[in-house]
């Protein structure tokens, strides 16, 4: 897999040269020292937004290699991951993985995804393992795709249907989940008589 920033977002920016050229060493005049402080602070900012960059990549190219399974694979493939783990790998704050997170978007194969889609907190397997949420919603989404219309499946069949597949979650659970995807309950998925 391979991540690039898209350039449109991300122009190139340099200083005039024109104005650039302005600037005297030696001269030390209101104009002079103004210019270069402008000159200084338009640098600063260039460098910012070069090492924001970066770091949107960085943070990209972690994801993209933690969910690998989730591109090849799909939903049920997602890997539970946490802003910690990516801060961890990186050796950057929490809290800068999730400003470079914040209202970015990577488009894959598999559509265009807030960058925030990725992180997914986990629950245990009963083989000692863990799954996502992710995984787990994609999970319920499929039972109810796949279910008997005259007889659907209830949240306390999906929690049993789910453990028989190794993840244990209760039935409050399922029912968050399903709620969260706007899946009704049962007894109104259920066709009219």
């Amino acid at each position: 897999w391979r991540v690039s920033l898209n350039p449109e977002h991300a122009p190139k920016l340099r200083v005039n040269t024109y104005y650039q050229g302005m600037i005297k060493r030696a001269d030390t005049s209101r104009d002079q020292v103004t210019l270069k402080n402008h000159l200084q602070e338009a640098r600063y900012f260039i460098n910012a937004l070069e090492a924001r960059n970066e770091t949107l990549l960085r943070v990209a190219q972690c994801i993209v290699e933690e969910q690998r399974a989730f591109l090849e694979y799909g939903e049920e493939a997602m890997r539970p991951l946490v802003l910690r783990d990516v801060s961890e790998q990186l050796g950057i704050h929490e809290s800068t993985v999730s400003r470079a997170t914040a209202n970015k978007y990577m488009l894959t194969p598999r559509g265009l995804f807030e960058l925030k889609y990725f992180f997914s907190s986990h629950v245990a397997t009963t083989q000692g393992g863990v799954a996502s949420a992710t995984a787990i919603q994609a999970m319920i989404k499929r039972l109810i795709a796949s279910e008997d219309a005259a007889k659907p499946l209830s949240d306390s069949t999906l929690a049993e249907m789910l453990l028989k597949e190794g993840i244990q979650v209760a039935r409050r659970t399922v029912a968050k989940y399903r709620e969260g995807m706007n899946i009704p309950p049962s007894h109104e998925r259920k066709p009219p008589a």
